[in-house]
């Protein structure tokens, strides 16, 4: 994973994103995709909204994925094996880039096909505690005819990322504009941010 966490740096530092692939092996992938959550996401994942917890509105014009929070204690071990991950990344990052992240959060996502998320920040207006998104998918066999691209606002222009088993995307979420284009398929990944302070589980 040394080398994997020193690109994700690297890219971070130098502009503002990092796209790392095998970040999740096949097997791991697998694993995760055997556990039922994805095979039946519809009726267990909840319809996400927009804005933060409290305030949140479902808005199908903006965006249209089903989502269900992960638990960092309770979770099937494939799950937890990812978190682990996630959570040595934390004092990595901090130590290379000087931040001072304290927690992370993640949910599972699922977009159906067709359905799509519009362009936006992941940070909230008032809540600047979002430093970094981490996204990582679980698509196998994903091909660039089925679409799903994660695009990317630059400076300099646009980036579109396929959304490939195993690939891992993050960038900084007070930066980046990003949206999620439509696909032919559904559409399944892992989805957090690392935040300057502790996840109150209440707002999950």
């Amino acid at each position: 994973m040394n080398d994997h966490f020193e690109n994700l740096v690297d890219g971070l530092a130098d502009q503002g994103y990092a796209v790392i692939d095998d970040f999740l092996s096949e097997q791991e992938v697998t694993s995760i995709l055997e556990l039922g959550h994805f095979k039946n996401a519809m009726s267990l994942f909840k319809k996400a909204g927009i804005g933060k917890p409290q305030e949140k509105q479902i808005n199908e014009s903006i965006r249209g994925d089903y989502i269900q929070w992960i638990d960092k204690q309770k979770s099937a071990e494939p799950l937890i094996r990812y978190l682990k991950r996630l959570e040595e990344l934390l004092p990595y990052f901090n130590q290379s880039l000087f931040l001072s992240l304290k927690d992370y959060e993640v949910h599972m996502t699922a977009y159906p096909a067709g359905s799509f998320y519009k362009r936006h920040l992941d940070q909230f207006k008032y809540d600047d505690h979002r430093k970094l998104s981490i996204i990582c998918y679980l698509n196998t066999n994903w091909k660039e005819a089925d679409g799903g691209q994660l695009r990317m606002y630059l400076a300099y222009g646009t980036k579109d990322i396929f959304p490939t088993a195993g690939r891992l995307v993050c960038f900084r979420s007070d930066q980046i504009e990003h949206e999620v284009l439509p696909a032919t398929r559904e559409r399944l990944s892992l989805t957090g941010w690392m935040l300057d302070q502790l996840v109150d589980l209440r707002n999950l």
